[in-house]
């Protein structure tokens, strides 16, 4: 209806929680056929934490989600750490609305928004400092708004991840439609629930399979 093709054989990150350094190694290597890890991280050990990872799992993609949790001086002092251990992305380093010290920052890794927007209304302020955002359908109010979204993001320049929030595959398959444009996919929300709706989506070694009719109801 859309115009869009069925957007098969997407890479999802697969996400790897805030632990010490021994144990996300450890996860790591549980996840180490995944192709994509999204390292969720704080302020504390942050270079330590991703070491381990990569340590865990040598041959991933690797992107960071900082929390909202670091300062500008972190981001300055590793950036170039982060970038030579093979991260290609740092989510949402600052605290959305303290966030605009980023149009100073020369970060070799790619900066990507994801508190800090929600509708097209952010990306005029936001163009000028991140080179990416997550586009979460939760956020946008629906495939509709993130379809907009995408556009106005690429018009201006950015690049395009698409993210979600724990859910069922009834929350991740529309998700899927521009997860088809995003250099960056994150919808692994079903993974985290304890079950799932029926006919949803597959997930094979970080690969999303498209959902059965049926889950439409």
């Amino acid at each position: 209806m859309i115009g869009h093709k069925a957007p098969e054989g997407l890479v999802t990150a697969e996400t790897l929680s805030i632990d010490t350094p021994d144990k996300m190694r450890e996860a790591a290597r549980k996840i180490a056929h995944a192709p994509l890890l999204k390292v969720k991280l704080n302020g504390e050990n942050v270079l330590e934490s991703v070491r381990a990872v990569r340590e865990g799992s040598p041959k991933a993609r690797i992107i960071v989600d900082a929390n909202e949790a670091w300062s500008l001086e972190l981001l300055e002092d590793i950036g170039a750490e982060l970038d030579a251990l093979g991260v290609e992305m740092i989510e949402q380093p600052l605290p959305a609305g303290q966030d605009d010290g980023l149009i100073n920052i020369d970060c070799p890794v790619l900066l990507c928004a994801d508190e800090s927007v929600h509708t097209i209304a952010d990306i005029p302020r936001l163009a000028n400092l991140y080179d990416m955002i997550n586009i979460k359908l939760d956020k946008t109010g629906g495939l509709t708004g993130a379809l907009e979204l995408a556009e106005a993001a690429s018009k201006a320049g950015m690049q395009i991840m698409t993210g979600c929030m724990v859910g069922t595959s009834l929350a991740m398959a529309p998700a899927m439609i521009t997860g088809a444009m995003s250099r960056i996919v994150d919808l692994d929300g079903p993974i985290w629930m304890a079950k799932d709706r029926e006919h949803g989506l597959s997930f094979d070694h970080g690969v999303m399979g498209l959902p059965d009719r049926e889950l439409w109801g």
